[in-house]
């Protein structure tokens, strides 16, 4: 979620789906478990989680395609930190039926607080996270315009540095300087091309 460390859109598929399949094994292998343990609360736990499996499925997916966008580059990302910001408001409710679920099992009342609180905390984490999805956006971008300003600086450097020569005759030391900036340029411009990527 940081500035520079944006990972490849196969690497973002392929690790989010991983976290999907063993979200998906731990709910099975929880409810095999209810047969083996007769604890009422770990049933309890359970039965919550089953419940809750289609929003925790939402909120994966949700996830998954910010993700995506995220890893694509620059003008196709913008719409990563909207979609992040509507998974964060998912999360939250989530975090509410945790907390209604706590209340229904120890008899508490702390969820009508929470409940009371999400009227303030859905809109400031919902514009936090817009807004730090973009301000990483617009790093990347800062740093990518960084390291191209200062790749011309060093080329434009080696230029001015070559022997001025008649525009007649060129020696073999001339062509030999031509060549090794044209070989510069397009290995320069190969490594750029593969950065984007």
């Amino acid at each position: 979620m940081w500035p520079n460390k944006q990972h490849t859109l196969g690497w973002v598929f392929v690790s989010r789906m991983i976290g999907i399949i063993c979200f998906l094994i731990v709910v099975v292998l929880a409810n095999i478990l209810t047969f083996y343990i007769a604890n009422p609360l770990y049933h309890a736990g359970v039965d919550f989680l089953n419940l809750n499996f289609w929003l925790l499925i939402l909120i994966g997916i949700i996830i998954f395609i910010a993700d995506i966008f995220g890893a694509l580059p620059f003008p196709l990302n913008l719409p990563a930190p909207i979609i992040k910001a509507i998974g964060s408001v998912f999360i939250i409710a989530f975090v509410l039926r945790v907390f209604q679920w706590v209340d229904s099992t120890t008899g508490n009342d702390i969820y009508h607080y929470f409940w009371l609180l999400s009227f303030v905390i859905v809109p400031v984490v919902f514009i936090i996270v817009l807004l730090a999805g973009y301000y990483e956006i617009l790093c990347d971008l800062w740093a990518k315009a960084k390291i191209r300003d200062e790749s011309d600086l060093v080329v434009h450097a080696s230029a001015s540095d070559l022997p001025p020569s008649s525009p007649s005759a060129k020696s073999w030391e001339d062509v030999g300087a031509e060549l090794r900036m044209m070989l510069y340029d397009l290995f320069h411009r190969f490594r750029e091309e593969i950065r984007r990527r």
